[in-house]
């Protein structure tokens, strides 16, 4: 590829592999890629499934990026990171799209492993500012010249860390980019006062016209560019003429648009604006997410996580789920509160995927998203608690990591009466590291005045959460998976504090958790038809546990195997090891769970077999430790 030409034959995405090649093409040919790269992402998300809308919305934001720096010397931090796949695109790993979010394929999120244009880990919201700033730190100390930017959405500035990181990033006076994306939407539309307030920013483009037509004639009469200089610096000058001064420059940013975040001659002149200014520069861009796919801009919410799906007609293709976990809570959570007018719902920008859309429907004025702040959620919750009201939290478990000093502080300590619903624990498979629930149990189960539950059906979720709201005093947590993994075979009713008993059996005691029962009930049925009897447990309630059930069971069988989908350090394993030590019962004993690792990006499915959890996986367990074949 030469300047301003395309190899003969090839595509303008063809013959761009890196962001050299990127730097090559005219703002013609770049505007030509732009839709090429949309076809691109279309085509391949259709076929995988990924983060769709939020890609399409930053393809110019991403190539006026690499256009104005010099990447991987420069630096781009992603906040959460699911829009980075333009990135990819043009960084190297174009080809390995087919496998985006497939075990050892593509990861969904910005990875340093992967790619040494990928310099920080991203998959949570609000992180970027911090780490960026971290980064322009660590380059300062070491005396090094190289750019650093944050690209976070105006989603993310919901999160307080995000705020923390621009205070501290307004009066540290190192050079630092960070450009906010704003297309109003983070999963769905955004909520809160800094929402408002990026409105009322976008609703003054007369200041900015004015701004840039004054700046072009000044900088042709003699000594103009000392005027412009003059005026960019003097905070008195014609801006507060025009326009207020805006929250980021009362936090010590110098403050550039709002500009068109598709127009790529104007975003690669905005970044190199910024870059020349020094210090810390906010460059407010304005994009539209789901761009260039109508279905995608028309309902960006339904295209921000997708499956796969038909690129003519928008669809889904798989076999339509009727219900699963998150369903089931959303639709018993309104009928609750419907019945008690003290029952309040609380979402951290997440109410359609925690199944929350229908009580927001029906009972709007007792339902509060937060945005993306799961500490803030937690702790409002504990205010409405002692305020005499029953609140209950929908959090996923990787995002309620976040909120962990606001359950022990202003929860548990207070021993308030609030339901910390965790959707989406253990494995979820395709996003990866990042957002596996593997730690909720180790992390929950230890913190006085917390009890836990976890269903294996949905039938065993709206017995929890009836409890949950309307019996117990006190915190209680009820973790359940992503989908419809559930048991088949009839149990006994729930009983807070009580295991139930799935099979009866003498050999070999299986103690399984939430959906892990399904897995454990299949594996007895294994070892039954193999001459091995398996007393298999349904410990509904994690904690406290049912001890004289465990304690009963080990005895009569000798052999104790555990089944979570979760950690096993700090896990149910680890409580019903501890609880057979201190009574000194003495058993073969295995947990099988999660090992001291961060797990990859594979099918929950794969991933349950590859750590011995599925019924195979179980039954060979019992069996090795037995000593018997199967």
């Amino acid at each position: 590829m030469v300047r301003g030409r395309v190899v003969a034959g090839m595509s303008i995405l063809e013959s761009v592999n890196y962001p050299k090649d990127v730097k090559t093409l005219t703002y013609p040919q770049l505007g030509e890629l732009a839709e090429e790269i949309r076809r691109f992402l279309i085509d391949s998300v259709s076929k995988t499934g990924g983060h769709l809308a939020s890609n399409l919305g930053v393809v110019e934001l991403t190539l006026a990026l690499h256009i104005a720096l010099d990447t991987p010397l420069d630096k781009i931090v992603w906040d959460v990171g699911h829009q980075a796949y333009t990135h990819k695109i043009i960084t190297g790993r174009k080809h390995l799209f087919g496998s985006l979010r497939q075990e050892g394929g593509l990861a969904g999120f910005p990875k340093t492993e992967e790619s040494k244009y990928d310099c920080f880990n991203t998959g949570h919201s609000s992180t970027s500012i911090s780490a960026a700033l971290g980064m322009a730190r660590g380059r300062d100390l070491g005396s090094e010249d190289y750019v650093v930017a944050a690209v976070i959405g105006d989603g993310a500035l919901t999160g307080g860390m995000a705020f923390e990181a621009l205070n501290d990033a307004g009066q540290s006076g190192s050079n630092l980019i960070i450009i906010l994306n704003d297309n109003e939407m983070s999963v769905l539309k955004n909520v809160g006062a800094m929402s408002e307030y990026l409105g009322h920013i976008r609703t003054q483009p007369g200041y900015y016209r004015v701004k840039d037509v004054t700046e072009r004639g000044l900088s042709k009469l003699p000594f103009g560019d000392k005027l412009v200089g003059a005026i960019r610096r003097t905070k008195s000058g014609f801006k507060r003429l025009i326009l207020p001064q805006t929250i980021f420059e009362d936090m010590g940013f110098t403050y550039l648009g709002p500009i068109d975040g598709h127009d790529i001659r104007r975003m690669a002149k905005a970044i190199n604006r910024a870059k020349d200014i020094g210090g810390p520069v906010l460059l407010h861009v304005k994009t539209t997410k789901g761009k260039g796919y109508n279905p995608a801009e028309t309902k960006p919410f339904a295209y921000h996580g997708v499956s796969k799906f038909d690129t003519e007609s928008g669809m889904a293709i798989r076999d339509k789920v009727k219900a699963d976990y998150s369903i089931i809570f959303g639709r018993n959570l309104r009928a609750l509160a419907k019945r008690d007018s003290r029952v309040v719902a609380i979402s951290p920008a997440m109410p359609l995927g925690s199944g929350l859309k229908p009580f927001l429907r029906a009972i709007p004025h007792r339902f509060f998203d937060t945005g993306i702040a799961e500490a803030h959620a937690v702790t409002c919750a504990a205010g409405l608690a002692i305020s005499g009201y029953v609140p209950v939290v929908a959090i996923y478990s990787s995002f309620l990591q976040r909120a962990y000093d606001q359950i022990v502080h202003d929860v548990a300590l207070q021993n308030l009466h609030v339901v910390i619903c965790v959707d989406r624990a253990g494995v979820v498979g395709d996003d990866g590291e990042t957002h596996q629930g593997m730690f909720d149990i180790a992390f929950l189960s230890h913190i006085p005045n917390m009890a836990m539950l976890a269903p294996g059906s949905f039938a065993e979720l709206e017995q929890m959460l009836r409890y949950a709201v309307t019996e117990h005093d006190g915190p209680i947590s009820i973790r359940y998976p992503r989908g419809n993994m559930q048991i088949t075979a009839s149990a006994e009713p729930f009983v807070f504090g009580k295991a139930q008993t799935l099979m009866q059996g003498d050999d070999v005691t299986i103690i399984a958790v939430g959906n892990m029962q399904k897995y454990a009930y299949e594996a007895g049925e294994m070892l039954r038809d193999s001459g091995v009897s398996a007393h298999v447990i349904n410990l509904g309630t994690i904690k406290p546990p049912d001890e004289a059930a465990i304690l009963d069971s080990a005895k009569r069988t000798g052999c104790v195997i555990t089944v979570e989908d979760g950690v096993i350090s700090g896990g149910a394993g680890s409580m019903v090891a501890m609880l057979l030590a201190q009574n000194a019962v003495n058993t073969k004993f295995t947990a099988l769970g999660y090992d001291d690792v961060f797990i990859q990006q594979a099918s929950v499915a794969s991933i349950h077999k590859r750590y011995g959890l599925d019924a195979a996986g179980i039954a060979k367990t019992a069996t090795d430790i037995l000593g018997r074949g199967i």
